[in-house]
């Protein structure tokens, strides 16, 4: 569905991704872990279009990706919402504006099934000053699911959220993606091991310069649904996080 060939991207002379190959297929959710620095989210704009590799090829179901489209959808860290609209009006305004061939109807109804799927159609009036940061992610979330993308791009956007919360998020992204959406394939970019375990087919561990870019592909062989509580104990889980941990901490940047 994805493939990235030899890309490179550079910023102020230092090369941020380094030849860049990989294949991701449709249905996959594949997470990306690494330091600060390293390309994580340098990668997901090329993806997603936001920024033009300088080197390589991005192309996306064959076609080469040279702007956003409304196949990709991106959640970002800090949120995104305009703030002087309600929740609603903000999915709503990016569902009309990425699906102008859509009836309004249909578009409401889509909106308000993501939005109730998040638990915040009873808030939908409230604009984004007026309630938690947890709940602007939902609405963030609910956005990007109402957009129906093919492919659906997270940038770090559970890292500012309290445990409780990032939990209740890392679940409902899950049943979205795998029981109410068109979304077929899920890229995120997560500091976290314990959650690149959880989410992911598939974990990039992306290396610091001058590394080649991609360190290591590795797999999570564990079934779906995965239970938080149990899945930790698993021999599979414990093998991916210590091959994790052993690659981090061998690419720690040393101290200045």
């Amino acid at each position: 569905m994805l493939e990235l060939t030899n890309v490179w991207k550079s910023f102020n002379g230092q090369d941020v991704l380094r030849g860049v190959d990989l294949a991701v297929s449709q249905g996959e959710f594949v997470s990306f872990i690494g330091h600060s620095g390293c390309g994580k989210s340098t990668l997901l704009n090329v993806v997603g279009g936001l920024l033009e590799a300088d080197g390589g090829e991005v192309s996306l179901d064959g076609r080469a990706i040279t702007g956003p489209g409304p196949d990709r959808a991106m959640v970002f860290q800090n949120y995104s919402l305009l703030p002087r609209l309600s929740l609603l009006a903000n999915v709503r305004e990016a569902a009309r504006a990425a699906r102008p061939e859509r009836k309004a109807a249909v578009n409401d109804e889509v909106v308000e099934r993501y939005l109730t799927a998040v638990g915040l159609w009873e808030h939908r009036n409230k604009r984004p000053a007026q309630v938690s940061g947890g709940m602007q992610q939902r609405t963030a979330v609910a956005r990007a699911f109402a957009v129906g993308p093919r492919l659906l791009l997270l940038d770090e956007p559970f890292g500012a959220l309290d445990a409780l919360t990032r939990a209740r998020l890392q679940q409902q992204l899950i049943e979205l993606w795998q029981h109410e959406s068109e979304t077929e394939t899920v890229l995120m970019v997560t500091h976290g091991i314990d959650e690149a375990i959880l989410l992911a087919d598939r974990i990039v561990v992306m290396a610091n310069p001058p590394s080649p870019s991609v360190l290591d592909v590795i797999p999570v062989d564990l079934p779906r649904p995965r239970d938080r509580t149990s899945v930790i104990d698993e021999p599979a889980f414990r093998m991916v996080q210590e091959r994790l941990m052993a690659l981090l901490t061998a690419e720690e940047p040393a101290a200045a």
